[in-house]
């Protein structure tokens, strides 16, 4: 389990999920976010570290369901997160049925260690793309480097061409 800082410990009713760079910003408290349509999802997940956790269930907001309520045309987005992390991905990684904002891993509620009270989850790619503590979205149109990629991970990270680094 690696982070890029501590571990922040965020109260319910102060967490938010916002997406930004729409037409205008979309914002969700926790109890509106817990009222969206969820999906149970069983994915295998890929460190950077070279590990691999198979068949692992989640369950959270398709990205899919976030995006329905926002005006945007904008290939990339830049996730945030508590703490001050970010990581890029263009936003055809996002739809699809390919992310999701989790909130349980195994029917329990994600641990603040893990990510908790919510991260995302972007299976197909390495890990250090499924932010931890994330708060939303900001909706660009060109690619802004994340934390990991400015100090030399690769911008993509497909496990399966193992892009770790840059030039990989």
């Amino acid at each position: 389990m690696l982070s890029a800082g501590p571990t922040p410990h965020t109260s319910l009713d102060q967490w938010t999920f916002t997406i930004e760079g729409g037409a205008e910003p979309v914002r969700w408290t926790w109890d509106e976010f817990r009222t969206l349509p969820t999906e149970t999802v069983t994915k295998d997940i890929h460190c950077v570290t070279k590990w691999s956790k198979f068949d692992t269930d989640w369950e959270g907001v398709s990205v899919d369901t976030l995006l329905e309520s926002v005006d945007y045309d904008r290939a990339y987005a830049v996730a945030f997160s508590d703490g001050g992390y970010t990581t890029n991905l263009p936003v055809e990684d996002l739809t699809g049925g390919r992310a999701w904002v989790a909130y349980e891993f195994d029917g329990q509620p994600l641990e603040p260690e893990h990510g908790g009270p919510a991260r995302l989850l972007v299976p197909h790619l390495y890990f250090w793309k499924s932010a931890k503590w994330v708060r939303g979205l900001r909706l660009l149109d060109h690619d802004e480097r994340g934390f990991w990629e400015q100090l030399g991970y690769h911008d993509y990270g497909d496990p399966w061409r193992e892009q770790r680094h840059w030039g990989d």
